[in-house]
């Protein structure tokens, strides 16, 4: 899905908005609060493998389908669970809790079948199987039955950068 080129198979929610994202040295870069950056492509049932690293006191996150946001975050501690690093924003928490360690390379491997995720992080299962009860605020619609996009926020602070974003349908 991204080469570590450019951004061919992307757009921006927001075009005006769009110059906070850069590729740097094969990785895509949000420097700051801006567009979202969405694929072109859309997707039904997939496997997502996505490695981040994440600046200090910053927040994206990676839509699936562009309706549930497993967040990426390093300033959220003050916010629930279920908003923390590692969740299905507003519904499912990890299990164990995800650390906020800045500056350090991280992955998910996401696995979503109709309304079930698999989230694993750094090898390890955080959410198994677990049945996302509705859209993420932030959704780009509401129809959960049609193929949708991947996108990555970028309204949020600070600096998150991604690489080796792969995906694959699920079997």
């Amino acid at each position: 899905m991204f080469d570590g080129k450019d951004l061919a198979g992307w757009t921006f929610a927001d075009p005006t908005q769009a110059s906070i994202w850069s590729v740097e040295g094969g990785t895509l870069v949000k420097h700051g609060r801006g567009s979202e950056i969405v694929t072109t492509s859309r997707f039904r049932d997939f496997k997502l493998h996505v490695e981040f690293d994440c600046g200090p006191m910053a927040n994206s996150g990676v839509y699936l389908r562009g309706r549930y946001e497993v967040q990426v975050e390093t300033n959220a501690a003050q916010e629930a669970p279920n908003r923390r690093m590692g969740s299905v924003y507003g519904f499912i928490a990890p299990q164990p809790e995800l650390p906020r360690t800045p500056n350090v390379w991280q992955s998910y491997d996401i696995t979503l079948v109709g309304r079930t995720v698999t989230v694993v992080h750094d090898g390890q299962t955080v959410i198994d199987r677990r049945e996302i009860p509705g859209i993420t605020g932030g959704a780009l619609d509401s129809n959960e039955a049609s193929p949708g996009p991947i996108y990555l926020q970028g309204t949020e602070d600070g600096q998150v950068a991604f690489r080796n974003i792969v995906i694959t349908p699920a079997q």
